[in-house]
């Protein structure tokens, strides 16, 4: 079972960061201007070929992830509600990934309707479902709500910080000019 648990962190993680840079390149489509063709035909091609990698690295990540469940019993027990809620997080996740297909789809059709901004913004989903589908394996928690609850508030704590020294580090910047 624990070279099982290897293989499918070692295929979560390689999958998850394709999922971490693909809107990258996305953000980097968005930003050109209509005449670099060029540059745009080099950013698709490393779209579509990252999304294919990454979706070969997502298949024995999800294969070995459900032999863990069902052929294991790993979160089988009465007392793992966080099992359903990691499930649901994974399905998400799982149409994350489908929608980066789409988006590439209306990039190489010259259909896309949204900005490098929204791209930003859309390029930190998979960075919060995996904080909290790794919180809920790790501290598998019985009461969920309260752990929710918990685990926002500390993720909205980790935000403000980064934004305070964001807005600390950009102060100094702006009186060293």
């Amino acid at each position: 079972m624990l070279w099982i648990k290897t293989f499918h962190i070692i295929f979560i993680a390689s999958w998850f960061s394709g999922l971490f840079y693909l809107p990258r390149i996305y953000v980097n489509l968005a930003m050109l201007e209509d005449s670099d063709q060029v540059t745009k035909s080099r950013l698709i091609t490393m779209s579509d070929k990252l999304l294919k990698f990454m979706t070969l690295l997502s298949i024995p990540s999800l294969v070995l992830g459900l032999i863990l469940w069902q052929m294991y019993g790993i979160g089988a027990s009465s007392d793992s509600g966080w099992m359903h809620l990691k499930l649901l997080l994974v399905m998400m996740v799982i149409g994350y990934h489908a929608y980066c297909f789409k988006l590439l789809r209306d990039f190489k059709e010259d259909n896309n309707h949204h900005s490098h901004l929204w791209y930003r913004w859309f390029n930190e989903m998979p960075v919060i479902l995996m904080v909290y589908i790794v919180a809920l394996i790790v501290n598998k928690p019985t009461d969920l709500m309260s752990f929710l609850l918990n685990l926002t508030a500390y993720f909205m704590l980790a935000i403000l910080g980064f934004f305070a020294i964001n807005f600390v580090i950009n102060k100094k910047r702006i009186k060293q000019k």
